[in-house]
């Protein structure tokens, strides 16, 4: 199990908390539910190619601290970055009142309480570029009942896009006893925290890989 990255108090509470939120039903194909099967050699989760949806059908939202009174800011918007389509999450996170997380997350899966099922995947797979700052994975689960659990892993963003891997058994569970689950999975973000700095992480694409 990889190293643990501990948000505590009310952030922890507000940061995985807003993950349960917004969940958006859309029409989803019919191995929604089932293993995911594919011949190919990943399983794309978006490539940013149409704006406001995903490439699941589903929508990312963003959030920061001030739902839970911290004065983080944090904004995420479709760019064309060296050209390469890509979901920009830029902002500044501040340790104030608390708070210290920005985090742009999807759904999974359409409808709130369906389990996506990852068995056949190693991990998550993404093209990212940044300011050279780490950054997080986050992934909710149907074992992430309380609004202060999740699992997390982290990556860095370097000032080139760059392909990054992260296996399934580096998420370390938070506030959690059990190791990630990949057969359980409900949620994806984005997240940059645990420290004041000036975010800017973007991501071109976004996959299960095998």
């Amino acid at each position: 199990m990889g190293r643990k990255y501990r948000f505590s108090g009310p952030a922890a509470i507000a940061l995985a908390a807003v993950t349960l939120w917004g969940a958006v039903r859309w029409a989803w194909p019919a191995q929604s539910g089932e293993s995911m099967k594919s011949q190919t050699r990943s399983f794309l989760i978006d490539d940013f190619s149409k704006e406001e949806i995903s490439s699941l059908g589903t929508r990312w939202q963003t959030f920061t601290d001030r739902v839970m009174g911290g004065i983080s800011d944090g904004r995420a918007a479709y760019e064309t970055v060296e050209g390469k389509r890509c979901l920009r999450l830029r902002g500044n996170v501040s340790l104030e009142n608390r708070g210290g997380f920005i985090q742009v997350a999807l759904p999974l899966l359409p409808t709130e309480g369906e389990i996506f099922n990852a068995k056949d995947f190693k991990g998550v797979r993404l093209t990212v570029r940044g300011n050279g700052e780490a950054y997080f994975i986050h992934l909710r689960t149907s074992q992430t009942r309380l609004p202060w659990q999740y699992y997390a892993a982290p990556f860095k963003a370097g000032p080139r896009w760059e392909v990054v891997e992260i296996p399934f058994m580096e998420f370390a569970p938070e506030n959690l006893s059990s190791a990630l689950d990949p057969t359980q999975l409900r949620r994806i973000a984005v997240v940059a925290a645990s420290k004041a700095f000036a975010a800017d992480v973007a991501v071109a694409r976004l996959e299960f890989y095998r």
